[in-house]
Protein backbone atom coordinates (compact mmCIF):
# COMPACT_ATOMS: atom_id res chain seq x y z
CA UNK A 1 0.00 0.00 0.00
CA UNK A 2 2.47 2.45 0.76
CA UNK A 3 4.08 1.43 -2.55
CA UNK A 4 1.43 2.93 -4.77
CA UNK A 5 1.45 6.01 -2.05
CA UNK A 6 4.94 6.68 -2.93
CA UNK A 7 5.07 6.25 -6.51
CA UNK A 8 1.79 8.44 -7.06
CA UNK A 9 3.55 11.34 -5.09
CA UNK A 10 6.38 10.62 -7.14
CA UNK A 11 4.76 10.59 -10.36
CA UNK A 12 2.88 13.78 -9.18
CA UNK A 13 6.21 15.88 -8.51
CA UNK A 14 7.54 14.44 -11.75
CA UNK A 15 4.15 15.61 -13.88
CA UNK A 16 4.40 19.35 -12.56
CA UNK A 17 8.03 19.56 -13.19
CA UNK A 18 7.97 18.84 -16.04
CA UNK A 19 4.95 20.91 -17.10
CA UNK A 20 6.26 23.78 -15.79
CA UNK A 21 9.38 23.27 -17.82
CA UNK A 22 7.17 22.49 -20.78
CA UNK A 23 4.94 25.53 -20.44
CA UNK A 24 7.90 27.64 -19.98
CA UNK A 25 9.73 26.74 -23.18
CA UNK A 26 6.43 27.49 -25.02
CA UNK A 27 5.72 30.92 -23.68
CA UNK A 28 9.61 31.60 -24.48
CA UNK A 29 8.83 30.29 -27.88
CA UNK A 30 5.89 32.34 -28.30
CA UNK A 31 7.18 35.60 -27.21
CA UNK A 32 10.45 34.94 -29.33
CA UNK A 33 7.90 34.52 -32.28
CA UNK A 34 5.68 37.43 -31.33
CA UNK A 35 7.54 40.24 -29.24
CA UNK A 36 5.24 42.55 -27.63
CA UNK A 37 4.57 46.28 -29.40
CA UNK A 38 7.06 49.00 -28.96
CA UNK A 39 7.25 52.28 -30.61
CA UNK A 40 8.90 51.52 -33.90
CA UNK A 41 6.51 48.91 -34.41
CA UNK A 42 3.46 50.99 -33.76
CA UNK A 43 5.14 53.83 -36.05
CA UNK A 44 5.28 51.42 -38.88
CA UNK A 45 1.53 50.37 -38.30
CA UNK A 46 0.65 53.93 -38.16
CA UNK A 47 2.65 54.69 -41.27
CA UNK A 48 0.85 51.23 -42.99
CA UNK A 49 -2.82 52.72 -41.83
CA UNK A 50 -2.35 56.40 -43.82
CA UNK A 51 -1.77 58.08 -40.30
CA UNK A 52 1.09 60.78 -39.96
CA UNK A 53 2.60 58.83 -36.53
CA UNK A 54 3.55 61.98 -33.98
CA UNK A 55 5.04 60.82 -30.74
CA UNK A 56 1.42 62.20 -28.64
CA UNK A 57 -0.05 59.53 -30.57
CA UNK A 58 2.52 56.74 -29.92
CA UNK A 59 2.78 57.34 -26.27
CA UNK A 60 -1.49 57.14 -25.93
CA UNK A 61 -1.31 54.32 -27.35
CA UNK A 62 1.25 52.66 -25.96
CA UNK A 63 -0.41 53.75 -22.25
CA UNK A 64 -3.92 52.60 -23.18
CA UNK A 65 -2.21 49.03 -24.17
CA UNK A 66 -0.57 49.06 -21.27
CA UNK A 67 -3.58 49.86 -19.11
CA UNK A 68 -5.58 47.36 -20.88
CA UNK A 69 -3.00 44.49 -20.30
CA UNK A 70 -3.71 45.16 -16.34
Amino acid sequence: MLYYVLVGIIALLLGAVGGFFLARKTFQDQIKDNPPLNEETLRIMMAQMGQKPNEAKIRQMLRQMKSSQK
